[in-house]
């Protein structure tokens, strides 16, 4: 999965001018970046100047600027925050879903049955109002482990490997990781897309349990045990930022 770029310093970022407003970019150097690039995060939908280790900065900014037509392009592409309130519509499973606080203190959240007015799944959470968020991000990330444990124990059965633990986070820079003791790790907001792209990043950090790398070993491997994954690839690329829509950053 995508490396995380590493930070230059919290204070380098500049301002273009698109259309008559100031968009700020964010500036970082990546280990292993080859060239200059812009693209926006994940997490904020912020620019970003990704700049190679022996590039300049001032070479990075003259491309940052040459590139304000396709920023304008994308920039218009950004959804909108959804925060976790009552009434919001949010993606479970990769099917619409809807937010109702209960009124009861007491309880646990769970989705159950129609909602009256949208006739969406109904995730109904109970408790106090000013935790409602929290609750809300506690039950979608009990929801992934969930789903992730018995995909990562079976695909681990397949190659014959022992993952150490499973860690469930919300990683900005990645869907997932394997660490170098056996730690997989993945994003909670998984949950939030069709199975196939959950199942396809499982299969993914497992089969790095034996190849650690992108190598054409690593691909031929995991396209043997997750036949889905150029689809799951294509899904994540077309709709993966916006996962990010959802709860507070």
């Amino acid at each position: 999965m995508p490396h995380r770029p590493r930070i230059i310093d919290p204070a380098d970022s500049f301002e273009v001018v698109i259309d008559g407003q100031a968009v700020r970019i964010a500036v970082r150097r990546s280990t292993r970046a080859r060239r200059y690039t812009l693209r926006l995060s994940h997490a904020t939908g912020q620019p970003l100047l990704v700049i190679p280790p022996r590039g300049s900065l001032q070479r990075g900014l003259e491309f940052a600027r040459s590139q304000t037509d396709w920023l304008r392009e994308r920039l218009k592409r950004v959804p909108g925050l959804v925060p976790f309130e009552t009434g919001a519509e949010i993606p479970v499973r990769g099917k619409p879903h809807i937010l109702r606080h209960t009124g009861s203190l007491r309880g646990i959240v769970q989705a159950q049955g129609r909602d009256e007015e949208t006739g969406l799944t109904a995730i109904r959470v109970p408790g106090a109002i000013e935790h409602f968020p929290r609750r809300v991000t506690d039950w979608l990330k009990k929801e992934a482990r969930a789903d992730l444990e018995p995909a990562v124990f079976a695909y681990a059965a397949r190659l014959r490997v022992t993952p150490k633990r499973i860690a469930i986070r919300d990683q900005s820079s990645r869907w997932g990781s394997c660490s170098a003791n056996g730690t997989l790790s993945f994003s909670w907001r998984l949950i939030l897309a069709p199975p196939l792209v959950l199942d396809y990043l499982a299969a993914h950090e497992v089969t790095h349990l034996v190849e650690m790398n992108h190598s054409p070993r690593f691909w031929r491997t995991l396209e043997r045990i997750a036949p889905e994954t150029p689809k799951a690839e294509a899904w994540l690329k077309a709709h993966g930022v916006s996962l990010f829509r959802y709860g507070e950053r």
